[in-house]
């Protein structure tokens, strides 16, 4: 019988009808305004085709993390506002005024740099203010933000147009940690009150504070990993309508019988104890599978191990249970197949990380299929 035609060695399904309808939830529970946060291409399942799908479910604005990500998503053709909510050089401000992004800042000095751009250009960047409410990250310290809201508040060349911070354990069952930078939060607002201008945009949660804290909502939320149908955190489940949209492929590229002793990949950490059934597998940990023991795939609707050493571009799984699998058919990493399924919270577990770098991690050269577009 012929191989299947399978135009891909591994390849990811995006299933966009899933990200327009995990928008659509949160923006009819919220009520409030929805960031789609689409940085590190969209966690890996390609970000100008997640922001049109989160633009369509109700989303109006986005968000990214460096200045590459926000120009690749103005050539796409968005007008749409995008926050930039990390670090930008000096050197790259000018391109983000001329772009019209809205900037992320947290020091005098940035705000006196964008200043001088501004003017030099005769256009006003737009700035939100980043507040350090307990990450320990970017941001200015709630009791020094008084400042930093004169200092915009009197600015010729800048517009204000929001101020945030991010919850480090809104994830988490015990909500002391959250209780605590809201309250901090909180009181940096009523520290800069004086100066806001009358359309400041607030906003504070994340995926994760969206599903638990009613009383961080503000004016905006910013939609992260529940946009894609994956959960915060195990503790921080999402709700039961939400649906992951990635699906993770590969193809049986090869089927051989091995007698006993026979080692497998590199290493050969792995040696036949029978006469045993060996597939290969055209992925690897260039494409973000990860050379890790204790990895499994589906094959024909059963999980099956993948043995020995993940090797670049390629590696092996035992078909024991599968006798009847044949070069060609088709093989998941992540999703379903048949009554059986391996989620990226799976993996996740395997690999002893989370699920945002199991997609984030998912390699360049892997192709995205677009379904539902």
């Amino acid at each position: 019988m012929a191989e299947p035609v399978r135009p891909y060695a591994t390849w990811v399904e995006v299933d966009l009808q899933a990200i327009r309808d995990n928008v659509r939830w949160v923006v009819e529970q919220s009520g409030v305004a929805v960031m789609a946060i689409v940085k590190a291409d969209g966690y890996g399942h390609g970000s100008v085709a997640v922001a049109r799908a989160a633009l369509q479910g109700g989303a109006t604005w986005l968000g990214v993390a460096r200045l590459e990500e926000a120009l690749e998503l103005r050539q796409a053709g968005f007008q749409t506002p995008i926050l930039l909510l990390s670090y930008l050089s000096k050197a790259q401000m000018e391109y983000a005024i001329q772009s019209d992004l809205v900037i992320t800042v947290w020091t005098a000095e940035q705000i006196e740099a964008l200043e001088h751009h501004s003017s030099r250009l005769g256009r006003k960047a737009q700035v939100h203010l980043k507040i350090d409410s307990g990450m320990g990250r970017i941001g200015v310290l709630p009791q020094d933000a008084q400042t930093l809201a004169r200092q915009l508040a009197h600015s010729k060349h800048l517009l204000w147009e929001g101020v945030f911070t991010h919850f480090a354990r809104a994830d988490e069952n015990d909500p002391t940690a959250t209780n605590q930078q809201l309250e901090r939060f909180r009181f940096a607002l009523e520290q800069m009150r004086a100066y806001f201008p009358p359309t400041l945009r607030i906003h504070a949660a994340n995926s994760a504070a969206i599903l638990t804290r009613q009383d961080a909502l503000f004016d905006m939320v910013r939609l992260g990993i529940a946009m894609y149908g994956l959960h915060p955190s195990p503790t921080c489940p999402l709700p039961p309508s939400f649906k992951p949209a990635l699906s993770w492929k590969t193809v049986l590229s090869h089927v051989k019988s091995l007698p006993p002793g026979e080692g497998i990949s590199y290493g050969h950490i792995y040696t036949t104890r029978t006469t045993e059934r060996i597939g290969t597998l055209p992925v690897g940990y260039a494409d973000g599978f990860r050379r890790w023991q204790g990895n499994r795939v589906l094959i024909r609707g059963k999980k099956v191990p993948v043995i020995g050493r993940v090797c670049m571009d390629q590696c092996m799984v035992l078909l024991e249970e599968v006798p009847e699998a044949q070069a060609g058919d088709e093989v998941v990493i992540i999703g379903k197949q048949g009554e059986q399924q391996i989620t990226a919270e799976e993996v996740a577990s395997i690999w002893g990380t989370i699920n945002y770098e199991v997609v984030c991690g998912i390699g360049k050269r892997v192709p995205r299929v677009y379904l539902n577009a």
